[in-house]
């Protein structure tokens, strides 16, 4: 019984252990006091956004995650939004990193074959400034919304009227505006034939990704596979 108790006792002190050693590393620095970290083995794990001058330490994504292999250029920092290696959603946060929320591509024919997102690999570059995002793939530029509301449709506003095809008269109500900004990404074509192309935040959208000038953070996330072995 004792020798039982022996082994119970170092087989649990063994997985606390082995716990203690999962691997942690900085694996994107946006500038000298915001950074992520991921904490797995094989590059994979729970991601982690600090932010020493705020005192924030959120966790974006809690198992499973893969870095972002094409070039990452992200100097906003209101909005921020992280995408993984299949570049298949997006994790964003629109209160400095506090909280979190995952969000997809618009439901429209994004692409020229009709599909709403780009295949695996077709991703060249992922750019976040001014609380906007861009997905630069091989055919399409994704990007969020401008980063504000449209006030017609805020609490109390007038709406936004329009008519469609067959004559008919419509409102945006501000009690149902459609998608809010920052939550969707989307190209033109995605937005053609939409009423979301009605706000003035989806409204004079760029036809390339704009130019970052004096960024001081990494311009791609690196991970190391051989980390904790």
């Amino acid at each position: 019984m004792k020798g039982s108790k022996i082994l119970l006792l170092g087989l649990l002190v063994a997985g606390c252990h082995a716990r203690q050693q999962v691997p942690t590393q900085v694996v994107y620095r946006f500038d000298d006091h915001r950074y992520l970290e991921l904490t797995g083995w094989n590059c994979e794990g729970e991601l982690w956004y600090i932010d020493t001058q705020r005192g924030i330490r959120s966790e974006p994504v809690s198992q499973f995650y893969r870095i972002f292999t094409h070039k990452f250029v992200h100097p906003s920092e209101r909005y921020i939004a992280i995408t993984g290696w299949d570049a298949g959603g997006f994790m964003i946060s629109k209160d400095y990193g506090q909280t979190w929320n995952s969000v997809g591509f618009s439901p429209g024919p994004n692409e020229p074959d009709g599909m709403n997102q780009a295949p695996r690999g077709d991703a060249i570059s992922f750019t976040v400034v001014n609380d906007q995002g861009f997905l630069q793939t091989k055919h399409s530029l994704y990007m969020s919304s401008k980063p504000f509301e449209d006030p017609r449709i805020l609490p109390g506003g007038p709406g936004i009227p329009f008519t469609t095809e067959d004559g008919g008269k419509h409102i945006i109500e501000p009690s149902a505006p459609g998608w809010a900004w920052g939550m969707v990404y989307s190209t033109k074509r995605g937005l053609e034939n939409t009423i979301q192309i009605l706000k003035t935040n989806w409204q004079d959208l760029p036809d390339q990704v704009p130019e970052v000038k004096d960024y001081k953070g990494w311009d791609h996330m690196s991970c190391d596979m051989d980390a904790g072995k």
